[in-house]
Order: C-alpha cells, then structure tokens, then sequence
C-alpha cells in the first residue's frame, strides 16, 4: 500500500524518506532487486527454501561402476594375525571380507578379482599393507581369500576396484 504525503513540505523532512522508500519497494522490479522490506523477507527465504530442497532424503544409489582400478599382486593372512590389532583399531578376524591397503581410507569397499580364474569378491579395507614388495598392492583376509581360490598359490595377480 502506498503512504500519502503529508501536506507538510519541508526540505529532508523524514517523511519524505519514508515515502519514497515504500514507493521503491512497491513495484515486483524492486522488489526482486532487494529494496524494502518486500526484498529482505525474500532475501531470507528463498536461500532458505532452496537449502531445504537440497537436503532431501533420497539415498544415493549404488552403481557397478569403479572409480578407481589397480593392477598387481595379491596375498592372504590368517592364523597369525587373527585375533590381533588392525590399523582401524578393530581386532583382524580371518573370518571376515577384509583387507589391507597402503592408501585407501578405512571402510573403503573394493572389488578384488583374481585375473587367473576370474573370481571376484567384495571386501572391506579394514587395515594397512601390504609391506616389502611395491608389486603386491592388497593383503586380503582367509576368507576373501578362499573365495578367491588363492589359498594354494598363495600370491596372485588381481585387479582391486573401488566401489563407489
């Protein structure tokens, strides 16, 4: 609603002030552009809707693709280190898809491939290694490495795949 001028004529008579501020802000041009109170209300509000409307509760989906693939050699623990400490702090059991990697942040999930008999398996980096030879890149645990078909040969090339 537009004000009415007071008779009074007064030169920068507050009045004045008042009245061509509300005139500003009554036109939608205005308004868009921030004046007046009109501009302040929506200043607040529409980041705040759009900040709402990103935090949707849609779970992300999980995908087949890798987004990181390396090559090399792969080796099992077991007996020796069951029951022991893990770079995570959580106790190493062989019984578990788990595994150790130099680099990889803890909890990563990884796709190991034995590339002799095309057998896979998911497994969880749970620890750090494999140390000595820069050829072996992933330590799995017994039971990732039974599914591998690994326990005879003991070491085998594979792929490691992160899994997003």
């Amino acid at each position: 609603m537009l004000w009415a001028r007071s008779e009074r004529k007064r030169e920068g008579d507050p009045g004045d002030r008042v009245l061509a501020l509300n005139r500003a802000a009554s036109s939608p041009r205005d308004v868009a552009q921030g004046r007046g109170w009109h501009g302040a209300v929506l200043g607040l509000f529409v980041p705040a809707a759009l900040v709402l409307a990103a935090c949707g509760s849609r779970q992300p989906t999980r995908t087949a693709a890798a987004t990181r693939v390396e090559r090399g050699l792969a080796t099992f623990y077991g007996d020796e280190q069951h029951g022991g400490p893990t770079a995570s702090g959580e106790r190493f059991d062989k019984h578990k898809m788990t595994a150790a990697h130099r680099t990889l942040p803890m909890g990563t999930r990884v796709r190991v491939t034995n590339t002799r008999n095309g057998r896979s398996v998911e497994v969880r980096i749970n620890d750090r290694g494999p140390y000595g030879n820069r050829q072996r890149i992933i330590d799995v645990s017994e039971a990732a490495a039974r599914r591998l078909d690994m326990i005879d040969a003991g070491v085998v090339p594979v792929t490691v795949e992160v899994l997003p």
